[in-house]
Parts: C-alpha cells; sequence; structure tokens
C-alpha cells in the first residue's frame, strides 16, 4: 500500500513518533512534507511523550492525531493511554500506527521475540481496536475499516493499525546527515583499547552490533561486553546498578542520542548516586540511524551541561579524536562519575552484521566474566 493513500485515508494533520524501521516509508513520507515543524508532525523522545503530545492536540484543536511507533515502545503507551486518553477517564481519540518486529513465524532478532507474540493482545487489553495491515491489503479495506473506527474515534475511543513488514511503501528516501567527522565504529575501538578487561554496557541497535562484531575481528571473547539487544534507553540504568553492586569493577556504557532521550530520567538517578567507578559515553549524531536515521531533538540540547545539572562531577564534549583519546585516558585514571559526549557522524558499513550468539549465551558469558 502506497503510504500516500494511507495518510489519505488516515485524513490527519498531526503526527507524533518514536521511528521504526517497519514505519520507514511513513517516516519518510512525514519527514519530506512536514520536516519536524512541531505543527504537523514531532519526533518524541519515547511513545508515552507522543501519547501525550497527541492529547494536547486534541485538546487545543478537537481533531484526532496519529500516534506512530515500534511495537516495542506498547509500554511507554499504556499509561497514557489507560489514565489519560481512556473513555473512562478523557475520552481522547487517537489513532495508532504500530510497526509489528517479531510477528509470529517471521524471523527476527530475539529482542522482538515475545514483544511480537503479544503485540495485537496489549493493544486490545488496551481497548484499542486494531486492524492489521500486510502487503496485500488493499485501498479498499483499509477505508471500509477507517469508516467503522471514525465512529469509535467520535465516541472518545482509540484506534490502531498494525503495520507488518513490507506492508507501507514509499518512492523517495530523505538523506540524513551531519558535518560531524567521528565514525561511531572508529570511537568504540578506541574506547576498547582503552577499556581493557573492564566491563562494557552498550545500548540496542548498531551501537552493539558493532561493538560485537570489533571484538571478532580483534579475536576477543564477548563476556566482557553485555549487549542491551532491546530495552532502548535502558542500558545506562543496567550498568549503575552493575556498578553499584561491584564497586571493585570500572564499568561502561557505550549510550547513544536516541536512547539517552527516551528514558533520560535515569541520568538523574545515577547523578544522585554517583559511582565513582563508572564511565558514561554517549555517541551523539542527533539521528535515530538504527532504523533509518531520523532526527533526535539531540542537536538542541546540551548533554554536558545535562549531566552536570543531574550530578555527574565530570562532563565534557568532544568532537575529534584526538580530544576523545584524551577524555577517554581521564576517564580511565578518574576516581569519579563521567560522562563524555561524542559527537558522531551518521552512518556505518553497509556489511555490518548481528551478533551470532543469542542473548542467553552473552548474559551467562557476561556474569562469568564478572565472577
Amino acid at each position: 500500500m502506497k503510504v500516500e493513500k494511507f495518510v489519505e485515508i488516515l485524513n490527519a494533520d498531526f503526527y507524533a513518533g518514536v521511528p521504526d524501521s517497519q514505519l520507514k516509508a511513513l517516516c519518510n513520507y512525514l519527514i519530506d512534507n512536514y520536516g519536524t515543524d512541531g505543527v504537523h508532525h514531532i519526533i518524541a523522545a519515547n511513545e508515552g511523550n507522543c501519547t501525550a503530545l497527541a492529547a494536547g492536540y486534541h485538546l487545543a484543536t478537537g481533531k484526532t492525531p496519529v500516534v506512530y511507533m515500534q511495537n516495542s515502545g506498547e509500554g511507554n503507551i499504556i499509561n497514557p493511554v489507560a489514565s489519560l486518553m481512556n473513555d473512562k477517564v478523557y475520552g481522547i481519540p487517537c489513532i495508532f500506527v504500530v510497526g509489528w518486529r517479531g510477528e509470529p513465524g517471521v524471523h527476527d532478532e530475539p529482542q522482538h521475540k515475545y514483544q511480537g507474540e503479544v503485540t495485537v493482545k496489549l493493544l486490545e487489553d488496551m481497548d484499542i481496536h486494531t486492524f492489521i495491515i500486510s502487503k496485500e491489503t488493499t485501498d479498499e479495506e483499509v477505508e471500509a475499516v477507517m469508516k467503522d473506527f471514525r465512529e469509535q474515534l467520535a465516541n472518545g475511543k482509540q484506534v490502531g493499525f498494525v503495520v507488518r513488514k513490507g506492508a507501507l511503501e514509499y518512492d523517495h528516501t530523505p538523506e540524513y546527515t551531519n558535518d560531524n567527522e567521528m565514525v561511531r565504529e572508529e570511537v568504540i575501538r578506541r574506547i576498547i583499547d582503552v577499556t581493557g578487561d573492564d566491563p562494557i554496557v552498550s545500548t540496542t541497535g548498531k551501537t552493539s552490533r558493532e561493538l560485537f562484531e570489533l571484538r571478532v575481528a580483534r579475536g576477543e571473547g564477548h563476556g566482557r561486553d553485555f549487549l542491551t539487544v532491546g530495552s532502548m534507553g535502558h542500558s545506562s540504568s543496567i550498568a549503575l546498578g552493575i556498578a553499584m553492586q561491584r564497586p571493585d569493577k570500572k564499568v561502561w556504557i557505550i549510550d547513544g542520542d536516541g536512547a539517552v532521550l527516551m528514558h533520560m530520567g535515569s541520568m538523574a538517578v545515577t547523578g544522585a548516586y554517583a559511582p565513582t567507578n563508572l564511565v558514561h559515553i554517549v555517541v551523539n549524531n542527533g539521528a535515530h540511524e538504527s532504523v533509518g536515521g531520523q532526527p533526535t531533538v539531540a542537536d538542541h540540547m546540551d548533554i554536558v551541561k545535562i549531566a552536570e545539572g543531574c550530578g555527574y562531577p565530570h562532563a565534557v564534549s568532544v568532537d575529534n579524536y584526538d580530544a576523545l583519546e584524551r577524555a577517554l585516558a581521564e576517564a580511565k585514571a578518574s576516581d569519579e562519575l563521567y560522562l563524555i559526549e561524542v559527537k558522531g557522524a551518521i552512518g556505518c558499513r553497509a556489511d555490518l552484521g548481528r551478533p551470532t550468539t543469542t542473548a542467553m549465551e552473552n548474559k551467562d558469558a557476561f556474569m562469568a566474566e564478572l565472577g
């Protein structure tokens, strides 16, 4: 189904979302037509943020908003859907468009498997009436469903379209770039040159994939690395939990700007406890690169000042390899909580693979290495 026709059928003029590879056609269409103007389209920090933005749009205009997301974000919408939007509370209509990763019977990465199994059930449990769009779905079918959905929306209900892989098509891909020079994979290589035997917790997406492949290329095992293959935004909290319990270990986090934004409150908790054995590295390329390169708002924020305001005693930003190596050496020698923001480029190797070990194997090896 052409995304232009899908958007026409929805007949909405406000979209808030977190980009998803399954919804790349919709994301690219919105960027091409609206950018991130705030009036018609906002790429938000997390899916709950999107839902609240949508509620605000409805309160201001009386019209129906659209929230788009990967199904991994369903957990983030449960509270605002159940306690704000539901027709037993404020009755705020909303159309959800959900990319279906981990659909049963379709091969996908392990972090999507269980979420894929419960995707439709979770929506239905939240009283969100749902329709599945596949490659075979016709425009006429979606139009007929939307006619029924409009009656439900008029009664303060929420509805959802669950989108299978390849169901939406768009003929143009915007180019997502920035002016930064440091390549993330090279950044990670320099990090592991410094960390030695220290444990590393890496965020979801291409960061963990690159860390895994660098270990393979170096002939090293994976026991020092915990690859947070799912659970976007939570790698820093995982690392904090490890650091607090193992003060004998220097713990490193390799984070991303989209992940930091998704659950930024965790920085306040980390800063409040300020473990002396934790180094938080944020590779900031201003993009949701792992799902297509769509922009985050990280280019408009000062991560160093945020870290300092949260209680991090040391926070620096670097934009070249020499400055990165100085900062890494200082962090390695430091006996205080340290944050390094790395201004990174958008892009990776075309042949970047995925971890060849299972999540369980990764966990067991990591725990064994920790002792």
